[in-house]
Parts: C-alpha cells; structure tokens; sequence
C-alpha cells in the first residue's frame, strides 16, 4: 500500500500569492515556498511514497455547459493594468515551476487539454483504490472524496480534513468558530447533493432549484429530507425533483433537469463516459517511474534562479520527495 500527495498545483500556487503583501518578486518568492512546504510537510507528516502534480486543461465542461466559469472570464477583464501585468508574471513563473517538476524531479505530472486537475486527482483516487492519498488543495470540491484512505491537506491554514475531523498542524481538532466545538467531519454525500442542487456560483454553476431550504417546511420539502428520501425515490425525492420554477428570462425549468445537469459538472465520479475514458488514458500514460538523477543538485539551480535561500538551505530534505519515484 502506498501513499500519494497528489498537488492541485494551480490552486496551491496562485493562492498562495495573497498570503503576503509585497512586490510581485516577493509574492512569487512566497508562492514558490508554500508550494514546495506544503509538499514537503504533506510528505514528511503522511509518511508519503510518492508526489503527484495535477495541471489544468481547459476543461471539457465548458463544451458540456456554456457558462461554466465564464465569470473567471468577467473577474480578469476587470483587472487593472498592475494587476494584469502582475498575472502574466505569475503565469510565468508558473509556467516555469511546471517545467522544473516535469523534467528536472521524478514526480508524476499529469495534464490533458480537456481536463481540470480535479478531474486527474479524483481519478488517480479511484484508479488506486488500495492506496492512501493526500490532496493538498484549499478547493472545498474535494470534500466529496474524504474517506478513510482521502484525506485533504490545506497548506495556506495548515489543516487536514479527514473522514474524522478537522485537525490543525499539531493534529489537534479544530474548533468551530460559530459552534465552539470540535468541527465535524464533512459528510462527502450530502455535500455533493447540496451541491448540486445549490449550484456553484465560483464556477458560474447554476442553481437547480433556486431558494430550496436546507430543513423543509410542514408545507415544502427541504434538501435534507429530500436526500433521506433519494435511495428509495419516494415522495419527498419526487416532490422536489419535480418542481418547476421560472428565471429572470421567463425560461422554465425541471428541478430534476437542472440537478442532473450538476451532478455530470460536479461530482467527480460522474464525468461522461468518453471524458472517463480521457481520464483513465492519462493516468494510465503518466504512472510510470521516472529516471531524473540528481534531483537535489537540480533543486538548488532552481533555488539560485528564484532566490529561495531558505529552501536551498535544507535542499536536501525539500528533495526527498521530488525524487520519489512512482512505486512498481
């Protein structure tokens, strides 16, 4: 049995610029670090066995659904000339991370023009089924894959999500700010239902019934008695799924139509078939051990290129994963 990280590497990397304020050197400086920390603490804390890195295509649901993150689209053009040239410097640098971890380490990096990282991690999940994985990511879409064997880390908190709870960098539990008590473990079911019906409005997904309750009414059902009610399809399933509302432009719409249509953008075991088969391809191709020699070596240039002293300064233990290769 071994166990994985497996790096949501846009995520990780762009977050990290709003850790810390400063010029664009400075933030792209902190970027480089907290990835390479996360990874290293993830490594050493899960006793790990070998890193995935996972990249962004384009997405095969902007074919699927036409306003999926079109609002991305919208947020960038409202930048200001500083902050657009501030983009393109990280998108660079980015670029040139993705480089270093392909060619120069003998981590897995897997991407596909059709596919989002989320996609190839909860792919690589299901394609080991006998193994461990921690994804490193502040993406709350991976709450659905906790489960005894899925674990999330969050580098920018420094707090893992397990099926048991949430526990800080010391591994004690975290406390719940609204309820001051230990906060509970994600319920990867009901959270991807409630997705599904509320839509996703970071991504520009939309609602499948507008305005639905959580806890239903003596007259209206809510989310969460329709879901009791979902193995079984009974009334309370139906009476939801079969509501019909009207949008802002008079069209109407099947509850169950519009929930459907999330399910296939949100869960991430429900990809159409002949993206599955896209999925499944990409792993297969890419789970193979590299032959990188020198990795240490290799990660002190890149330190001198970036200026990263304090992780050339225990090259040594920051290599230790970059050099694991895929276990055979």
């Amino acid at each position: 049995m071994a166990t994985y990280i497996l790096v949501d590497t846009a995520n990780t990397f762009f977050r990290a610029r709003h850790v810390v304020r400063g010029d664009i050197d400075t933030k792209v400086g902190m970027a480089f670090h907290i990835t390479l920390a996360g990874v290293k603490k993830a490594w050493k804390d899960f006793n790990a066995d070998h890193v995935v890195f996972c990249l962004e295509g384009r997405s095969w649901r902007k074919d699927f659904y036409e306003p999926y993150k079109r609002n991305r689209q919208v947020s960038r053009d409202a930048l200001t000339p500083s902050q657009q040239e501030e983009d393109k410097v990280f998108w660079e640098c980015f670029d040139e991370f993705k480089d270093f971890v392909s060619t120069k380490t003998n981590c897995t990096v897997m991407r596909h023009p059709q596919l989002e990282a989320d996609d190839l991690i909860a792919g690589w999940v299901q394609a080991h089924p006998n193994d461990n994985h921690v994804i490193i990511s502040t993406d709350g879409d991976f709450a659905q894959l906790i489960a005894p064997n899925c674990k999330q880390y969050n580098g920018i908190q420094n707090v893992t999500i397990t099926h048991e709870g949430y526990f800080d960098d010391k591994g004690a539990e975290v406390i719940d700010k609204k309820t001051k008590a230990p906060k509970l473990a994600p319920k990867p079911d009901f959270m991807l239902f409630e997705k599904c019906m509320r839509g996703d409005t970071s991504d520009n997904v939309f609602s499948a019934y507008p305005g639905v309750r959580t806890k239903g009414t003596k007259n209206k059902v809510g989310l969460i008695e329709a879901y009791e009610d979902k193995g079984t399809k009974g009334f309370n399933w139906n009476n939801m799924m079969l509501q019909r509302w009207t949008d802002h432009e008079g069209v109407e719409h099947r509850v169950l139509d519009d929930y459907q249509r999330n399910v296939v953008l949100c869960d991430l075991t429900a990809q159409p078939g002949n993206i599955r088969s896209i999925i499944n391809d990409t792993i297969e191709e890419h789970a193979t051990p590299k032959e990188i020699t020198q990795v240490g070596m290799r990660l002190m240039k890149f330190c001198a290129k970036w200026d990263m002293q304090r992780i050339a300064d225990q090259a040594q233990h920051f290599a230790e994963p970059l050099q694991a290769r895929y276990p055979t």
